[in-house]
C-alpha cells in the first residue's frame, strides 16, 4: 500500500467553529520513497481570514477569492488518497476539517484506519519532550530555512523527512568491523581465497627474532 503525507492550512483552528480549509497539500511515496505524484490546491473558503491565521500560513481573503472551493476539488482529493495509509502530524486536526468538508459534499469520510499521526509516534519515541513539527525538525538536524510561512506542501516533505527519522528508516549506515567484513566478502561469488603456506625455515627464523626483540625490551 502507498503512503500519502498530508497537511492542510486553514482560517482557525475547529470545523465546527464554522472555520474552512484554504490548502491542501499530499506527496504520494512507496516505501516512503516519493514517486513523483503530488495532489496540491489552494482552496476559497468563502469567508474571512483572521489576522491570526494570516500570520500563520500568508494566505488573505482577496489572494484566495479566485481559487476553487471545496467541492471543485473533492472528487480529485478523494481519487488521491483512496486505499492509501496516510500520515499526518496531529492527525485529529486536519481530519477534522478535511471530514467535515467531505460531509458537506455528500463524499465519504476517510477511514480512522488508514491514518497514522505522526505526532503519536514522536510523542511514544521522546515522551515529554517538545514534538510539533519544528522541533523534530530541528532534532533530526532537517533543513527549516524554507520554511518562513507555514506552507502545506513543504510541511508535507518535511514530515516525510521526520516520518524516516521516527522510524529509524535512513539508509543502513555500513558496519566497518573485522567480522562483518570477512562476511561479506565471503558472500561474494567470485571471491578466490589464496592460501599462502609458510615454510618451516621462516616460522624458526621468526621465533628467533622475536626471542632478540624480547630480550632488548625487556632485560
Amino acid at each position: 500500500m502507498n503512503e500519502i503525507f498530508l497537511d492542510t492550512e486553514t482560517t482557525g483552528l475547529s470545523f465546527k467553529d464554522g472555520h474552512k480549509i484554504v490548502e491542501i497539500a499530499c506527496i504520494e511515496t512507496k516505501g516512503l520513497v516519493a514517486t513523483g505524484k503530488v495532489f496540491h490546491k489552494l482552496i476559497n473558503p468563502k469567508r474571512t481570514v483572521p489576522n491570526d491565521a494570516l500570520k500563520i500560513h500568508g494566505y488573505s481573503q482577496e489572494f484566495l477569492s479566485d481559487k476553487d472551493t471545496f467541492d471543485k476539488v473533492a472528487d480529485e482529493f478523494v481519487n488521491f488518497i483512496k486505499d492509501k495509509k496516510i500520515i499526518i502530524h496531529n492527525a485529529p486536526f486536519d481530519i477534522g476539517f478535511l471530514n467535515g468538508e467531505l460531509s458537506i459534499v455528500k463524499k465519504e469520510s476517510i477511514k480512522e484506519e488508514l491514518v497514522i499521526d505522526s505526532l503519536d509516534v514522536a510523542r511514544n519515541k521522546f515522551p515529554g519532550m517538545s514534538n510539533s513539527l519544528d522541533a523534530l525538525c530541528k532534532r533530526f538536524n532537517i533543513d527549516l530555512s524554507r520554511r518562513i510561512k507555514h506552507n502545506a506542501l513543504l510541511d508535507c516533505e518535511l514530515l516525510r523527512e521526520v516520518y524516516i527519522n521516527l522510524l529509524d528508516a535512513k539508509e543502513p549506515k555500513f558496519n566497518l568491523s573485522v567480522n562483518n567484513i570477512e562476511q561479506n566478502i565471503a558472500k561474494k561469488e567470485n571471491y578466490n581465497k589464496k592460501v599462502i603456506k609458510i615454510s618451516e625455515e621462516e616460522i624458526l627464523n621468526h621465533k628467533s627474532f622475536l626471542k632478540k626483540e624480547l630480550k632488548k625490551n625487556f632485560y
